[in-house]
């Protein structure tokens, strides 16, 4: 670093030197890091089935090592010089409260599962537009994309698939029952106001879909005085973002209402030079998103709140055929809640709650609805929740849930309608140095009949810093529509798919600092695979690994390091799973400067395996290395305005064969609150 420029940055950044050791030790650590290439999986049945799982969800589905390393070392190197970069890390908050990991408030530094949460400040400053793009920094979460913004996305999260991990939106389901994943490429930030994101099995908590883990989004609340919010923004592709919103408090009243809109022109989905027989023009996508609220408080004791979610997305994508087709799409996510929360006694709370929530799906060929392609599913759903107080040191959680699913499509299932009736029970509580975590469910389908699931957790706390964790818990994912009662592909005889889980974690979290290192190890049995043109109870899968989180606040300097190491594989053939990579990691830097905000991150992701897109043999996607930059300038403490930058140095990469990625793109917004 030239001497003149590295004074000047230390006489303002005080702690240039120890953010510097830091990002040494980084290297060092990726040097040591092997990637070793992937190996064909055949779990995916998107790679048997291309067409079935078009219509059915509305989305279809090399680097040398050496140079790879040399560019994580560069790009290291030029974050040793631009220390000033900063990134929408955590708040070190300790006392930060959560509902996801347990169902009941605790705070966030005794939680025995590995939880994150993404707050209102955090994709503030951020500036991304959608849910897939805050949560791609977290450990033990990778994603793809085909093609950009609003395109199908699915999550991994320690290896498992999309439709293994939970979504809720304020506690309620919007997966499709049809294939049992989540939209979250509808989802966009501008509605959401708080994410918790807990790794790992917590079916005993949640029931199916939960292998794992669980990501809970929480909707946008305007509270306090009546106040109005709103942001615009304009960017790379053409992209244009809007938002407004007004809210507040009326006596014992709260009430809000949040509008945004995103379009953009977007790239080109598939690279024609990879499939030529891909429409090669630009496909763009919009979308629409509204949530309002409204909460009475009859007394300090009593208070009953509706909720309401709407997206609507229109997309337009490809698909390998004949190259001057338009396909377009559109989708629909839904959610409704009525919630009633009653303090019964001074230890009995209770929270009563209907909802709706839904996903409808429609496809288009030139302008024309494809027949085949019209789907939505309905998940009517009903809980009742009773948190007991225990003295001073445990709650005891008790609840019933009845979920019924139903799907309206153009295909004739055999099947369109069924129910499951569940029960719970949990208890959280801490004695002098230990921490407890018991959790026990039962879930009865009406299709295939019973899964019970279960979780131990322990903590002791060896210092008022230092606390040591260790679970073992069970889970079970249901069969979907689609593997049930889809007509000519579907085995009615399907059982669920199980899970052990278990993990261990050391976890550190002083003053400005934290410092998490857990170790997991998940089996899933009865797989479900496609062979012989029918889903069936086939494989065995293990995922172990661990996983690094790392946060601290030098003055005012902020870093943030994840790292994933992970081995998910098909245990019967030794095959590695498809789209995941071994080794990934993200590293970013915060600085405030006065009025101005500057940051930037590193993300890093190793080779993965996927099948070609036009022989759908196995092929493999070279690793990446990202840089992203962000700008914020308070004009005064209602205006800001901001700045990003996504892969600023232009890299090219592939996060699913034959599909492309966003070069270098920026977006610039005038925000208001």
């Amino acid at each position: 670093m030239c001497p003149v420029f590295q004074t000047n940055l230390r006489a303002r950044i005080p702690a240039l030197d120890k953010v510097q050791e830091i990002l040494r030790e980084a290297v060092l650590m990726a040097r040591r890091c092997d990637f070793p290439v992937h190996r064909y999986c055949p779990l995916h049945s998107s790679l048997l089935f291309p067409v079935l799982i078009t219509f059915q969800r509305g989305r279809s589905e090399h680097t040398d090592r050496k140079y790879q390393m040399k560019k994580i070392q560069l790009l290291a190197a030029i974050f040793c010089c631009l220390t000033t970069f900063a990134h929408a890390t955590d708040d070190l908050s300790l006392d930060e409260v959560v509902v996801t990991a347990t169902r009941v408030q605790q705070p966030l530094d005794q939680t025995l599962s590995s939880t994150s949460v993404i707050t209102r400040q955090d994709i503030q400053e951020s500036q991304v537009a959608d849910l897939p793009s805050v949560l791609k920094n977290l450990a033990g979460v990778e994603f793809y994309q085909s093609g950009g913004i609003g395109k199908q996305s699915s999550l991994f999260m320690r290896g498992t698939s999309a439709n293994q991990v939970l979504v809720l939106i304020d506690g309620v389901r919007i997966n499709s029952a049809t294939t049992g994943s989540t939209a979250i490429d509808q989802i966009m930030l501008d509605q959401v106001d708080r994410i918790e994101v807990v790794r790992g099995n917590v079916s005993s908590l949640y029931g199916s879909d939960a292998i794992g883990g669980v990501i809970q989004i929480f909707t946008r609340r305007n509270a306090g005085e009546i106040a109005f919010i709103g942001s615009a923004g304009i960017g790379s592709n053409n992209s244009h973002r809007a938002a407004a919103g007004l809210g507040g408090k009326i006596h014992d009243t709260d009430f809000g209402l949040n509008i945004s809109r995103f379009k953009t022109d977007g790239i080109s989905a598939i690279n024609p030079a990879i499939a030529s027989n891909a429409n090669p023009d630009n496909d763009g996508y919009d979308n629409t998103s509204l949530t309002a609220s409204l909460r009475h408080a009859f007394n300090t004791e009593h208070s009953l709140s509706a909720t309401a979610f709407n997206s609507v997305g229109r997309n337009q994508y490809d698909v390998s055929g004949v190259a001057t087709d338009i396909h377009e799409n559109a989708s629909v996510l839904n959610k409704l809640s009525l919630s009633s929360d009653n303090r019964l006694t001074e230890s009995w709370q209770s929270k009563l709650q209907l909802a709706q929530g839904s996903d409808e799906y429609k496809g288009y060929k030139n302008d024309v609805l494809i027949a085949s392609s019209s789907i939505k599913t309905v998940n009517d759903q009903a809980s009742w929740q009773n948190t007991l107080a225990l003295s001073t040191w445990g709650k005891l959680m008790l609840g019933a849930e009845n979920l019924n699913q139903k799907v309206v499509s153009s295909t004739a299932y055999t099947k369109t309608q069924r129910q499951v009736n569940s029960v719970l029970a949990g208890f959280t509580g801490n004695y002098e140095n230990h921490q407890l975590q018991l959790n026990t469910r039962r879930d009865n389908y009406s299709d295939f009949g019973e899964a019970n699931t279960g979780l131990l957790g322990y903590g002791y706390a060896v210092s008022a810093a230092l606390r040591l964790t260790a679970s073992v818990s069970s889970a079970f994912k249901a069969p979907t529509f689609n593997d049930l009662f889809y007509p000519g592909f579907s085995n009615p005889s399907l059982n669920p798919e199980r899970s052990a889980n278990s993990e261990a974690g050391v976890h550190y979290a002083r003053d400005k600092r934290s410092l998490d290192l857990v170790y997991f190890d998940n089996q899933i049995n009865n797989l479900i695979v496609f062979s012989g043109g029918t889903p069936k109870n086939l494989s065995l899968a293990r995922i172990n690994g661990v996983e690094l989180n790392y946060v601290e606040q030098f003055d005012d300097t902020k870093v943030k390091f994840t790292l994933t190491r992970q081995n998910p594989r098909d245990t019967e053939t030794g095959l590695l799973l498809l789209r995941r990579a071994q080794s990934f990691a993200n590293l970013a830097l915060a600085q405030q400067l006065g009025s101005w905000r500057i940051g930037g991150e590193l993300q890093y992701s190793g080779e993965r395996e996927d099948t070609d897109i036009n022989t759908f043999n196995r092929t493999t996607l070279g690793g990446y290395s990202l840089v992203n930059f962000t700008s914020r300038y308070q004009w005064d403490k209602h205006i800001d305005i901001s700045l990003r930058a996504d892969n600023l140095l232009n890299r090219e990469y592939m996060l699913a064969h034959g599909y492309n990625t966003l070069g270098r793109t920026f977006f610039i917004s005038l925000n208001y609150q």
